[in-house]
């Protein structure tokens, strides 16, 4: 992320010479009071009565970058896969109310796509709109929908439902809450200002009406852009660099391992994975809220915390040498002939090449939900990763750490979902219209 100075933000003095065709707050939109600050001041006249007027702003000035950002909700794949990490985050599940099939479903994600498509260019929502985002510009808010595997089965569309949607398998290290799992339909936020991650949040939630109810909500958190001296890869709550070897966009086989391959003019299936035509350009996202035991954690030494991961603290390079991006070699020993990366080190274990090229795309967010009755912090990783396949991705994975990772003992992972994220609307479009209305 580019780095971005935030000047000091100034109060502009009120202009009582201000003339009665000077335009007003309320005339404006969120997109033109980006970087202005505007203010209603009250004059008691001699004869006490208050009198309103519309104050000019000393200086048009942005008072930052940050809000400036926008991303565009039409496209190929949906928004929230591919941008950068997002100061701030929302996830929320759904599930479908009784009575509630495929045409209320279908009204539901055109309503959701069309507010999010206003939300994400800095406007109002069409209906009803809170105001808490009124001053802020759309500040990078992305927003994304899945299907669960039970909201084919509550909408009749059963045999749409692509065989790499099945469950995950259950691993060792699961403490898993039901009622923080899973869901009809799932609903990630993103943005780099709070309140307009919750002003989106709150309309996504009002949209639903009765076709819906939550059934979870989590809120996690990322470094804001611009609080390093240069673009870094993000620390975790641990203290660890996290994320070094993501996938990325330039990679020549990126979109092979992130997203499902388009469909051919018949529109059948993807013959690699047979998913259906709907899922085209779009992923499979693998939700798990891993809470982190800071407390054991935070008791060992700074080496063995670097053993435990394989990396250095400090800048996140790998223990056999170099730098962060320096390639880790696994075969080095010591003067003692011990190997320098440890057999379980977590980095050692979810190297692609360690495990069949199976590719993840980490986009994660921290939590923090506050303590527990011993003074516990519940705080930890709202893990999400994207991937073409969970079969060939994040199974593959998780069942090698489970195995022997050194990280599991100070993990627990308490939740967990997978989501058909299909493919971006196009212009006229919502989101999910090929496999709700084909």
């Amino acid at each position: 992320m580019p780095d971005q100075s935030i000047p000091e933000a100034r109060t502009p003095a009120l202009d009582e010479s201000a003339s009665e065709t000077a335009p007003t707050v309320e005339g404006l939109t969120r997109r033109k009071l980006l970087g202005t600050a505007g203010a209603t001041g009250l004059v008691l006249g001699a004869a006490g009565g208050a009198v309103g007027y519309a104050a000019q702003p000393a200086a048009a000035t942005p008072l930052t970058s940050l809000g400036a950002g926008q991303v565009m909700f039409h496209g190929k794949h949906q928004p929230g896969i591919t941008e950068g990490l997002q100061a701030r985050g929302h996830l929320v599940a759904f599930d479908l109310t009784a009575g509630a099939g495929r045409k209320e479903a279908a009204t539901l994600l055109r309503r959701w796509s069309e507010t999010a498509r206003r939300l994400m260019a800095g406007e109002a929502t069409a209906h009803d709109d809170t105001d808490v985002a009124r001053d802020a510009g759309p500040s990078s808010l992305t927003i994304t929908f899945g299907f669960g595997h039970s909201f084919f089965g509550r909408t009749g569309l059963e045999k749409q439902r692509p065989a790499s949607l099945d469950p995950l398998p259950a691993f060792s290290s699961d403490h898993l809450d039901t009622k923080r799992s899973d869901g009809d339909l799932w609903v990630q936020i993103g943005a780099n200002d709070a309140l307009v991650a919750f002003h989106a949040l709150r309309a996504i939630q009002k949209d639903t009406g009765s076709a819906a109810r939550v059934r979870w909500q989590m809120n996690g958190f990322n470094r804001s852009p611009g609080a390093t001296a240069h673009p870094m890869t993000a620390r975790n709550l641990m203290g660890q660099i996290d994320g070094t070897r993501n996938p990325k966009p330039t990679d020549s086989d990126f979109d092979q391992r992130i997203f499902v391959a388009g469909s051919d003019e018949a529109g059948s299936n993807d013959p690699a994975t047979n998913d259906p035509a709907w899922m085209a350009n779009g992923s499979y996202a693998v939700v798990r809220r891993i809470r982190m035991l800071l407390d054991d954690w935070e008791q060992l030494s700074l080496t063995a915390q670097e053993n435990v991961i394989g990396r250095h603290k400090s800048d996140g390079a790998a223990l056999s040498g170099g730098t962060e991006t320096t390639a880790m070699d696994l075969e080095k020993t010591d003067s003692k002939g011990n190997l320098v990366v440890p057999i379980n080190a977590h980095a050692r274990i979810t190297r692609p090449d360690q495990n069949g090229g199976a590719a993840l795309l980490r986009r994660p967010f921290s939590y923090h939900d506050g303590f527990d009755a011993d003074g516990v912090p519940d705080a930890g990783l709202l893990f999400i990763c994207w991937q073409a396949d969970p079969l060939r991705g994040f199974v593959p994975v998780q069942r090698k750490l489970d195995r022997g990772d050194a990280l599991s003992q100070f993990i627990r992972h308490e939740a967990s979902g997978l989501f058909a994220v299909p493919g971006g609307a196009a212009e006229g479009e919502y989101v999910g219209q090929r496999l709700l209305e084909g």
